[in-house]
C-alpha cells in the first residue's frame, strides 16, 4: 500500500507561490484539503483519474492549480497568489474511485498533511 505523504509546505508571505506534491495512486482520483487551525477539514481541489475531470473550492479557484503525473505517480497542487487566510495544514487523499469528488467521505485514505503558513 503506497503511503500518501505530502512535501512542500512553509512559511512565505502573501503573494508568494508554493507547490505541493504527494504520492497519486492510479485508477483513483486524488483530492486535495486544508484545515485551518480551529476549524474544519475543507475542500481545495479534486482531479480524476486519468486527469481529465478537475474541481476547485471557490476560494482558490484560479490561484491554484492541481495536475498529476500518470508516470511518475506524484499528484501536486501550485498555489500562487497566497493569502492569509490559505494558511492552513494541507493533506493530500486518495479516492474511492475515478470520479471528482468534493467531499471528505469520498476518499478513503489520508496523508498527514502539512504546513502551509501565508503571513502578510
Amino acid at each position: 500500500q503506497v503511503r500518501l505523504v505530502e512535501s512542500g509546505g512553509g512559511q512565505v508571505q502573501a503573494g508568494d507561490s508554493l507547490k505541493l506534491s504527494c504520492a497519486a495512486i492510479s485508477h483513483f482520483t486524488m483530492g486535495w484539503f486544508r484545515q485551518a487551525s480551529g476549524k474544519d477539514r475543507e475542500f481545495v481541489a479534486s482531479i480524476s483519474w486519468p486527469g481529465r475531470k478537475i474541481s476547485y473550492a471557490a476560494s482558490v479557484k484560479g490561484r491554484f492549480t492541481i495536475s498529476r503525473d500518470n508516470v511518475e505517480n506524484k499528484v501536486y497542487l501550485q498555489m500562487n497568489s497566497l493569502q492569509p487566510e490559505d494558511t492552513a495544514v494541507y493533506y493530500c487523499a486518495q479516492g474511492r474511485n475515478s470520479i471528482v469528488s468534493d467531499s471528505s467521505s469520498d476518499y478513503i485514505a489520508w496523508g498527514q498533511g502539512t504546513q502551509v503558513t501565508v503571513s502578510s
